[in-house]
């Protein structure tokens, strides 16, 4: 029987510090940085930092940990695999904890933040176990030779982790790298800091060795920019905003053409035919887009729903989310659905764009405001008679605000649905298959969901088309950005099949 997690409502804050060698440290200025609680918009504590001379002492270390000889080089790839399996035994241990430190810096429900937690797990057993399988090939070329090819690790590694999701995305970014032998420097999003060296505390405790994980808080235009334009960085992994991503794109071909991946953000298409489960597709939308407060680049935050359909659904949508408010509030609560934005900055800019819905002349159903007192708090807001032209039609707000769109045809629909600059996800909910084999090949995104949303596992790819990314994490393809292939060519006496 599976214990009933329990949130640790006042977490003691252990580390602050940045890692570097397997030490925690002070920024070489001295400089730290509030932390701020968003359900209350009051300061946890300081962390450190870091800036361009901290970043060039992680990654001269993670470069050492990397040279020729080195015990990480040297080890066997089966024993990689079995330090990321106990780290992630060592995660699961303190996933309560963790679960408890992401509520309280980011705001998530703890009951969320622990399935989050919990999940994450099985990405860095799913690349424990792919770590000795990752190899070449001998290739049958012509002439007395001998050809095969080698899987090299691509070296020092650059990887920065967005807020929203700080545990799965320490895992989708260390996983692969350490299966694959790499090493990393990895900069945790400054809102989010506190869970991510609580798990990086644990690479210590688990045996990796000095140098090949390391992790410096700090601020995205000085030690993120200091990463990206590092010329030791081998490769960049990047979640976070296309604005941002096209930057550390640029900084990567501007300086040693860094192999880069990029997990951006989205717009992701919801469709709902006529002949759809009702009942489930509108859960399924709700879920979609209210999830995590909205703050998801996954969320299904353009629903396009049959004409036929269309008002029984905005009136079951509206019903979802007048229930949802009703269990907002404290996030360590374990009946508390929907918490806050994660900084104020956030809770701004989602505010503005429900105004500039209501100003373009969409309808509001239910929500449209902050729900008011102290923390960052926005009400869950649907919109109904929204149309393609409207700035939520168009832009990521990353907040609880689902916009209901009507069409009339499968072939309309599709075309509504590329019409954006975005491709991550997208969705259709119908029991017609040959509705669901079209949807799925006319559209453009990196997944595409039949009569679900947002199910996402450690072995199956994820990634955008379009400005939502470059490349896949997760899955077998996700070790791809990881490794360089070598081609080795050899002259032998005599070649025989």
């Amino acid at each position: 029987m599976e214990k009933t997690p329990k949130p640790v409502r006042d977490p003691k804050i252990v580390y602050t510090k940045i890692l570097i060698n397997n030490e925690f440290v002070d920024s070489v200025s001295g400089k730290t940085f509030p932390v701020i609680n968003p359900t209350t918009g009051k300061k946890i504590c300081d962390v450190s930092e870091g800036d361009k001379e901290d970043i060039d002492k992680a990654v001269a270390a993670a470069k050492e940990a990397f040279k020729l000889g080195s015990p990480w080089r040297r080890m066997d790839a089966s024993q990689r695999g079995r330090l990321l399996y106990k780290l992630g035994d060592l995660m699961e241990r303190d996933a309560e904890i963790i679960a408890s430190l992401i509520t309280l810096e980011m705001g998530k429900p703890f009951l969320q933040a622990y399935g989050e937690t919990m999940w994450a797990t099985g990405v860095l057993r799913f690349y424990a176990g792919l770590a000795d399988k990752i190899g070449g090939k001998t290739i049958p070329i012509d002439g007395d030779l001998f050809a095969f090819t080698r899987h090299e690790p691509v070296g020092v590694c650059g990887q920065i982790t967005p807020w929203n999701y700080p545990a799965s995305m320490f895992t989708w970014k260390i996983g692969p790298a350490l299966a694959c032998g790499c090493t990393v420097v990895m900069k945790p999003a400054e809102q989010s800091p506190l869970s991510g060296l609580h798990l990086v505390a644990l690479c210590q405790e688990v045996g990796i060795p000095p140098g090949v994980v390391n992790m410096v808080p700090g601020y995205g235009p000085t030690a993120g920019a200091a990463l990206t334009n590092h010329p030791d960085v081998d490769k960049v992994a990047f979640t976070g905003s296309t604005e941002v991503g096209k930057i550390i794109l640029q900084a990567s071909g501007g300086t040693n053409i860094k192999r880069t991946s990029l997990e951006l953000g989205g717009k992701s298409p919801c469709v709902i035919m006529d002949d759809a489960d009702l009942d489930e597709a509108v859960q399924f939308a709700h879920d979609g887009v209210m999830v995590n407060a909205g703050q998801c680049c996954i969320a299904g935050s353009r629903t396009f729903v049959h004409e036929k359909i269309y008002d029984q659904f905005v009136a079951k949508s509206r019903e979802l989310a007048e229930k949802r408010t009703l269990v907002t509030g404290d996030p360590f609560d374990p009946n508390t659905q929907h918490g806050p934005q994660v900084d104020e900055d956030q809770y701004k800019k989602v505010l503005e764009l429900i105004e500039s819905g209501k100003t373009d002349g969409a309808k509001v159903e239910c929500g449209g405001a902050a729900v008011g007192g102290q923390g960052f708090f926005i009400k869950p807001t649907v919109f109904s008679g929204v149309t393609d032209n409207m700035r939520i039609a168009k832009e990521e707000i990353f907040g609880p605000v689902q916009q209901l769109f009507k069409f009339k045809t499968l072939d309309e629909v599709i075309e509504r649905a590329n019409a954006t600059t975005y491709g991550l996800g997208a969705a259709i909910f119908t029991k017609n298959i040959d509705n669901a084999m079209t949807f799925t090949q006319g559209v453009r995104a990196g997944t595409v969901w039949v009569n679900l949303y947002d199910v996402i596992h450690p072995q199956a790819p994820f990634g955008g088309f379009k400005m939502s990314g470059l490349g896949r994490e997760l899955g077998e393809y996700g070790i791809a950005a990881y490794q360089e292939v070598k081609s080795v060519i050899m002259k032998i006496p005599q070649k025989n099949s």
